[in-house]
């Protein structure tokens, strides 16, 4: 068996987790100090890939990458191209991904205490310094939860990859196309291996994840009663 899908899928989401990790923060920290119409549109097109089919969002992504698209162009002139690539993988994974992490790490941001972040604000701290020292490690255990619902919303991914990446065997073949494409050449057996990867894989994440909060919360109900 072809162990390349199961490689390229963990390199992939590897990549674009720490990806939505940086920006999902970043877009989180901005939109927690902004209010207003402007922000709220910022958003819904933070979100939207979430609630759009996949195929539309690699369709969109393909009309932006592609050669006579914006970025497309862009990266010709340097004699580079996106699509049909592993980069594109990264890429589609982490444009459907990021909405995960955005929610995730705004609502634990929102959790933290804001009289903690003005009695940081009134001891001199910067701006920066709150985020990091003060706001990031109270929202830790949330950021985590999304990074980990990112990891495994990337590791699925399937119609915007196939419309950007394609299928090249040992490239762009990820577990849900290997899955795909073997259906369609009616090897069964081969599509509910790699199911059961991709289903052991998810079940693994999430387990842990419920695992880890539920401890966490067990911790913080004991310090309570103390």
């Amino acid at each position: 068996m072809d162990w390349s899908p199961l490689l390229i899928s963990l390199a992939t989401s590897l990549a674009a987790t720490a990806v939505t990790l940086v920006a999902g923060l970043a877009a989180a920290a901005w939109r927690q100090n902004r209010a207003g119409a402007g922000a709220a549109l910022v958003d819904g097109i933070f979100i939207l890939p979430l609630v759009l089919p996949p195929t539309v969002v690699g369709f969109l992504l393909l009309l932006l990458f592609g050669r006579n698209g914006p970025l497309g162009k862009l990266l010709l002139q340097f004699g580079a191209t996106v699509v049909f690539s592993w980069p594109s993988t990264v890429i589609a994974a982490t444009v459907v991904a990021f909405p995960l992490m955005y929610i995730t790490a705004r609502a634990a941001l929102e959790q933290v205490d804001p009289h903690l972040l003005q009695a940081a604000r009134t001891l001199g701290a910067s701006e920066a310094r709150i985020f990091r020292e003060v706001a990031l490690p109270l929202a830790w255990p949330g950021v985590l939860a999304g990074t980990i619902l990112a990891f495994a919303r990337a590791l699925g991914e399937f119609g915007a990859t196939l419309m950007l990446a394609g299928n090249i065997p040992g490239k762009t073949e990820t577990i849900p196309i290997a899955i795909y494409f073997a259906v369609e050449a009616n090897e069964i057996q081969r599509a509910m291996a790699w199911c059961a990867v991709d289903v052991g894989i998810s079940i693994a994440l999430l387990g842990g994840l419920y695992y880890w909060t539920h401890a966490q919360r067990l911790r913080r109900e004991r310090w309570g009663q103390h």
